[in-house]
C-alpha cells in the first residue's frame, strides 16, 4: 500500500486559481474553468451544500476511543475543490481493513448520536465479491451523487451523507438519511427537512425513491436487494446492520 498523502496539506485551490472568480475573470477578461484548464482556472462551480470528508482509521485493538479513530479531513464547497481533495487521498481500494470514508454535509458528524442523525437511518449494500468489485468507481459515483444532489429532490432534505466501509469480507456503501420516513415529534417548526407535515406514507415514498436512485448509482441488478435500517435499531443491536425496515 502506498503512503497516504497528508490530508491536511491538500491544495483545494490549484496554483494559478482564484477563489474570487468574478475578480479574476474581470482582470483577465477571460473566463477559464476547470474544463478548459484543470490547473490554471479562475472560476469555480459552487455546490448546493458544503461537505466535509471524514476518515476512520483502523483500531489498534487496544481499546481505542471512537473519537480518536474518527478524523475530520477537510470541508469543501465547489466542484473544483472536490476534485482537489479526491485526487490527493488514498483510493478506497488501498485503505487498510476497518477503515472508512464518510462524506457528510458540513455540521453533521458521521455518528448515530449526532442530533441530525439520531432519528434517521441508512440505505446500504455489501459487496462481498471484493475482487470483482471496482470499489473506487462505485465510491466516486456515490460521492458525486451526494454532492450533486441527485439522490433526492430538492425539497426532501433527507440525505445527510454517504459512507464506505472496508472490511475483510466485504465493502459496504451507504447513504444516511435524516429520518426513517416520518416526522419526529419535538423538532422545531423551522426544521422543514425533518419530515414535518409529511404523512408516514409520503415519508416512506421519499425514502424509497432515494433507495431506488442509490441502487442505480451502485449499478445493482434488480434481483439484488438494497436494505434500509434505522440507526436506533442498529445501536440497540450493537451492529451497523440491523434488521432491514425496507428493501428496494
Amino acid at each position: 500500500m502506498s503512503e497516504q498523502v497528508d490530508l491536511t496539506t491538500i491544495p483545494i485551490s490549484p496554483e494559478g486559481g482564484n477563489t474570487n472568480g468574478d475578480a479574476a475573470a474581470a482582470k483577465d477578461d477571460k473566463t477559464v474553468t476547470v474544463f478548459h484548464d484543470k490547473e490554471h482556472f479562475n472560476v469555480k462551480h459552487p455546490l448546493s451544500n458544503r461537505w466535509t470528508l471524514w476518515f476512520t482509521k483502523p483500531s489498534s485493538g487496544k481499546g481505542d476511543n471512537w473519537n480518536d479513530l474518527l478524523k475530520e479531513v477537510i470541508t469543501f464547497e465547489t466542484v473544483e475543490e472536490f476534485w482537489g481533495v479526491y485526487n490527493n487521498i488514498a483510493p478506497v481500494s488501498e485503505l487498510a481493513l476497518k477503515s472508512d470514508y464518510h462524506l457528510f454535509k458540513e455540521g453533521v458528524r458521521p455518528e448515530w448520536e449526532d442530533p441530525q442523525n439520531k432519528h434517521g437511518g441508512k440505505w446500504s449494500y455489501q459487496f462481498k465479491e471484493k475482487r470483482n468489485v471496482n470499489i473506487d468507481e462505485i465510491w466516486l459515483h456515490t460521492m458525486l451523487a451526494a454532492i450533486g444532489e441527485t439522490l433526492e429532490d430538492e425539497e426532501d432534505g433527507e440525505v445527510m451523507g454517504v459512507v464506505v466501509n472496508v472490511r475483510k469480507a466485504f465493502f459496504r456503501v451507504g447513504v444516511w438519511t435524516r429520518t426513517i420516513g416520518k416526522h419526529i415529534p419535538g423538532r422545531g417548526d423551522g426544521d422543514i427537512s425533518g419530515g414535518k407535515g409529511r404523512s408516514p406514507e409520503k415519508g416512506k415514498e421519499i425514502l424509497m425513491a432515494i433507495g431506488r436512485r442509490f441502487k442505480e448509482v451502485l449499478q445493482l441488478p434488480p434481483n439484488e436487494a438494497l436494505e434500509f435500517s434505522g440507526h436506533t435499531e442498529s445501536a440497540h443491536s450493537g451492529s451497523s446492520r440491523a434488521r432491514a425496515k425496507m428493501t428496494v
